[in-house]
């Protein structure tokens, strides 16, 4: 088999799905070409966890964040911590951090705010931003547009919005997170975005556990199925596989790590 090496830029290995195989996972990654491997916090209780894998696995990196739906926990005290964590050397990223009005809670004005905050925190310490965006496109593009915030590398994790929507993004130079949905019978929309998306600003990733690609669907998802996601996109676009993992790799290493 040709050589590759893939890099997962949005994994969940703290979540208690893992807590059987965690640590077989994550010793037998690299034997699964992965090597890198993002896992992106969602909660104080997470940023914790996620940095305590950085710790302990070499390929294992860290995003540091509260995703929309916990900003309710944030406050100043805690957010020091925050800062302190985003700053470690293994943590190359602010996230996963945004939006989410699917619900009614948290107030749309608390998000916003923590929102704004931790693209602050971004721009200060200068590392990229994995944003969360879900039913909020408008307010979720006009933030990121905004003159304080447009110059922040970031990506669009599981991106979910319209073509014209990945166009205004592509403007302000983001990338697109591209997972399992990609594979659904129901992703015609996404695929229609991809067709668009160049090549060069697609990353791979599973949000993993959640959102297994076809034919696994509705089991555990895990980063070993990544050929499964980059051979979809190699369809859509029509191109070889090996391009799109060589390219992706390529794209994560240049956001997150500003390597070539």
């Amino acid at each position: 088999m040709k050589d590759i090496r893939i890099f997962e830029t949005h994994a969940h290995y703290d979540d208690k799905a893992f807590d059987m195989d965690r640590d077989e996972l994550l010793a037998e990654s690299k034997s699964n070409h992965l090597e890198y491997i993002i896992n992106v916090s969602s909660d104080l209780k997470s940023t914790e966890a996620t940095y305590e894998l950085t710790e302990k696995y070499d390929n294992v990196y860290g995003a540091i964040g509260i995703h929309p739906s916990e900003v309710e926990e944030l406050n100043e005290n805690n957010y020091q911590r925050i800062r302190e964590l985003a700053l470690k050397k293994k943590i190359l990223a602010v996230g996963e951090i945004g939006l989410d009005y699917h619900y009614d809670e948290p107030a749309k004005e608390l998000q916003k705010d923590w929102f704004e905050r931790q693209l602050v925190l971004a721009r200060e310490i200068g590392k990229p931003v994995i944003i969360h965006s879900r039913d909020a496109c408008e307010d979720t593009v006009n933030i990121l547009k905004s003159p304080s915030f447009r110059e922040i590398p970031g990506v669009m994790h599981c991106y979910s919005y319209t073509v014209e929507t990945a166009r205004e993004l592509l403007k302000i130079g983001y990338y697109f997170g591209i997972g399992g949905v990609i594979t659904f019978s129901n992703a015609r929309k996404l695929i229609e975005a991809v067709e668009e998306i160049p090549l060069d600003r697609i990353l791979l990733e599973t949000d993993c556990p959640y959102l297994a690609p076809t034919p696994h669907r509705g089991e555990r998802n895990d980063s070993r199925y990544l050929p499964l996601i980059a051979e979809k996109i190699a369809a859509v676009k029509n191109v070889p596989y090996y391009k799109v993992i060589e390219q992706t790799y390529k794209n994560a290493r240049l956001l997150f790590m500003n390597k070539k």
